[in-house]
């Protein structure tokens, strides 16, 4: 589809779209089953279940699409997760689950962004991964919302709990889980940063059906299929230890991989290198220029102007979000992605332009 095509109904679809991301108009009733399957299996699981009683907005959905999408998802869109460390609510023996936090954005630098391809860089790869100049295309930002809170919450006081009583308390308050004294806690961890791993997996997937749906219902026919779906924040097993991503995402070699810019800058599409100076890594974005209370302080000129917010369309309920992740918070994207380039850490094939951005 073409901008001028979304342009067109624009206002229809953030009407739909406000409803399902901000007011609750979205349906993602579970069967306990499935709920049960999402955490321990992640989308497989999630699939499985729902192919067998479809529940919930997604029983519209082409399940033949998001079967064969799962081969575009990291991991397939599965870890080994556990029950045992979901909130014990959304775990239930029987009946349903309706789980106010999925198929949300969240908050933070989280978003939903509906884009145009504004440049192919590598077209035979775009081509490939069926990206066109002139498309529209949407990014999604989001993770494992209330779970991830919640399962972190657990393990920093689990860790902390574990700490030698010998040793003075890291400045830091990050108490480091040793696999050699530990190493039940520590493979118990992985599990459970797995478990919402899989949560987040689904919820990505979610919020891009519920957008696929509404597109669907104004435009007609339109398949808008998945590039690449990508965690970060994680945790994974390489080599003989582990390596985490904070503020980082896999750039393995031949891997897709994305950047994002601000809403006001641009977004890439890339590949990856496998460079292991690196750690076969990239970054997750430009990073902050300036923090969010330092974006909201009293005395900051909050205009559109100073905050690089002038000709922005951002879709948000709360006027501080806008001001907190205008531009002017984020380092400059371009200079990000070319240190990366000619540190052959990964290669560009596309760059995206923001046209409208869903922020909680």
């Amino acid at each position: 589809m073409s901008i001028a095509q979304f342009l067109a109904k624009r206002d229809r679809f953030v009407e739909l779209m406000k409803g399902d991301y901000f007011f609750g108009t979205r349906d993602v009733t579970m069967t306990a089953k499935t709920a049960r399957a999402m955490f321990q299996y992640g989308i497989p699981g999630w699939l499985d279940a729902m192919l067998e009683v479809a529940t919930g907005s997604v029983a519209n959905s082409d399940f033949e699409q998001l079967v064969a999408e799962s081969d575009r998802t990291f991991l397939g869109g599965f870890m080994n997760g556990d029950i045992q460390w979901a909130p014990p609510e959304l775990v239930p023996n029987d009946g349903l689950v309706r789980d106010g936090g999925l198929g949300t954005i969240g908050g933070g630098n989280h978003f939903v962004e509906i884009q145009v391809v504004d440049e192919v860089v590598d077209k035979a790869r775009a081509y490939t991964w069926g990206v066109r100049s002139g498309q529209i295309a949407f990014m999604i930002h989001s993770g494992s919302r209330n779970v991830g809170k919640y399962i972190g919450g657990m393990w920093r006081d689990r860790s902390r709990d574990a700490w030698p009583k010998s040793l003075k308390y890291p400045e830091s308050e990050l108490f480091g889980l040793s696999l050699s004294a530990n190493p039940e806690l520590v493979n118990s961890y992985l599990q459970a940063e797995a478990t919402a791993a899989n949560y987040g997996f689904v919820n990505r997937l979610l919020l891009a059906e519920l957008l696929r749906l509404r597109l669907r219902q104004i435009f007609g026919d339109i398949e808008a299929p998945l590039v690449y779906d990508l965690p970060h924040n994680i945790t994974l097993a390489e080599g003989a230890g582990w390596v985490t991503r904070k503020g980082a995402c896999p750039a393995y070699l031949e891997q897709p991989l994305i950047i994002p810019g601000s809403m006001g800058a641009p977004s890439y599409l890339l590949v990856g290198k496998g460079n292991d100076r690196f750690l076969r890594s990239a970054s997750h974005g430009a990073g902050r220029a300036r923090s969010r209370f330092d974006m909201s302080r009293e005395g900051v000129d909050k205009s559109d102007t100073a905050l690089g917010l002038t000709g922005i369309d951002c879709i948000t309920l709360r006027q501080e979000q806008r001001i907190e992740e205008a531009p002017a918070a984020y380092k400059p994207i371009q200079p990000i992605i070319d240190a990366q380039v000619e540190a052959q850490m990964v290669d560009v094939v596309a760059k995206m332009k923001p046209v409208l951005t869903f922020k909680a």
